[in-house]
């Protein structure tokens, strides 16, 4: 009995020391993990301080971010050529072959081209499909469409004949596929995206949830909310149309620069100027004919404002939203549903103001004016120190809104892709419906 109590002490002492051990091990871990998370807190803390930091330590703490987010990047992207695939040439330049690239550069059509052109020379593009881990499609179909180049039901005819050609695309029923709509439509310009492209990544700067046609294309999941297209005479270096003010030179307090179209938000702001026109200005701005708006005219009466607001028009996103910042007026955000890029990166409170748009008013202006213009300088100089990403320039530049679309796309890339219509065998082959391997189907493809 005695050695069997001396037996059992010597296992609850062996056990007690070993729990001991355990013990200290873990608070050393703990110690260290406490320290750790500290230091990080602090850091992150203090790269968002809205007042009591100083432009250079904002500016080290963006460009850390980059540097942290550049080193993620191993991507390799495939670019279609317009050769290899029937059809694909007419969803760029329309059935005639006449719209032209230039054409398609102005206003907010033009990322569809400066995202191709800026692929084309990236060195994230391979020629080899066997290797590539993501698929971008190639087209210019907002321009294509608005210049007369192909109707809606051509459109719709030429994307499914395109896909149809794609294998890859069959393989992973499109999820490694990338599509750009530039336009507050979406992927709704081509009318069975829900059909046949619905797993896609999809690069557009509306992510609207309540558009009119009851069923968003946005994803927020899959899909990549990019940067309007600025004009390339605000953002290329040296080559501004025109400088931003001091703020006591400015005339407004606020401006909104746009037409009512009808709808709710715009319509209050054009009636709130009315009775605030020392205040809000909110011209009537012709688009067309004689007293047409040059863009340098635009840009002038856009600068000339602390504040410039940008409601929602027949969606959520607003162009307005980034021109802001060349001209730096801080952005005023009045559309709820709005998606906003590159939020893994940005604080959004920092560098703008998002006001509820049940609440355009007087209410507004006062809140506005009771900014000092210290806190507006402040806002001001930390948006500019992320504008950059605004900026459609090769992703070799350390900062532009093409690093940022790579970003987001990395965050995408499958290690193994598969469909409804695909199998794979014992010895890693993969087969159709019908056994047949991958390197021997034929085109057409049949499409979910």
């Amino acid at each position: 009995m005695a050695s069997l109590t001396s037996s059992h002490q010597k296992q609850n002492g062996a056990y007690s020391h070993h729990q001991t051990r355990c013990t200290r091990t873990h608070q050393i871990g703990s110690l260290l993990i406490f320290v750790a998370t500290f230091f990080v807190t602090r850091l992150f803390d203090r790269s968002f301080a809205p007042c009591t930091l100083t432009a250079d330590t904002v500016r080290a703490s963006h460009h850390n971010n980059f540097i942290a987010l550049e080193s993620q990047l191993s991507l390799k992207i495939y670019v279609y050529e317009p050769q290899e695939i029937n059809g694909l040439n007419e969803l760029m330049h329309g059935r005639d072959g006449k719209i032209t690239e230039e054409a398609c550069l102005k206003g907010q059509w033009g990322t569809q081209v400066k995202i191709h052109k800026l692929l084309l020379n990236s060195r994230y593009r391979t020629r080899k499909k066997e290797e590539a881990d993501l698929f971008f499609v190639p087209s210019y179909i907002k321009c294509a469409r608005m210049m007369g180049g192909l109707n809606d039901k051509e459109i719709n005819q030429t994307y499914v004949k395109v896909i149809s050609q794609m294998p890859y695309f069959r393989l992973s029923g499109g999820r490694n596929h990338i599509f750009v709509f530039p336009s507050g439509a979406g992927a709704h310009l081509f009318k069975s995206w829900a059909t046949y492209i619905n797993r896609s990544i999809i690069l557009t700067p509306e992510g609207d949830r309540t558009d009119k046609r009851d069923t968003s294309a946005f994803n927020t999941w899959k899909d990549i909310i990019i940067p309007g297209n600025v004009d390339d005479g605000m953002t290329k270096a040296g080559a501004t149309l025109v400088q931003p003010l001091p703020l006591s030179k400015r005339k407004y307090l606020a401006n909104y620069l746009g037409r009512a179209q009808g709808k709710a938000g715009r319509v209050k702001l054009i009636e709130l100027s009315k009775q605030f026109p020392d205040k809000l200005e909110c011209p009537d701005l012709k688009f067309s004919g004689p007293d047409k708006l040059g863009r340098k005219d635009y840009f002038e009466h856009l600068r000339n404002s602390k504040f410039c607001l940008a409601p929602r028009g027949e969606s959520s996103w607003t162009l307005r939203f980034y021109e802001s910042f060349f001209v730096e007026c801080v952005p005023v955000i009045i559309s709820d549903q709005t998606e906003l890029p590159f939020q893994n990166v940005i604080d959004y409170s920092q560098i703008s103001i998002k006001w509820p748009s049940s609440r355009i008013g007087p209410e507004l202006l006062q809140y506005l004016e009771s900014i000092p213009d210290k806190e507006i300088e402040a806002i001001i100089a930390r948006g500019r120190l992320v504008r950059c990403l605004w900026v459609y320039a090769s992703d070799s530049e350390p900062c532009s809104a093409m690093r940022g679309i790579l970003w987001e796309l990395q965050r995408k890339v499958r290690q193994f892709h598969h469909s409804a219509e695909t199998f794979w065998l014992h010895n890693g082959s993969i087969v159709n419906r019908n056994l047949v391997e991958f390197s021997k189907w034929e085109l057409p493809m049949p499409l979910p």
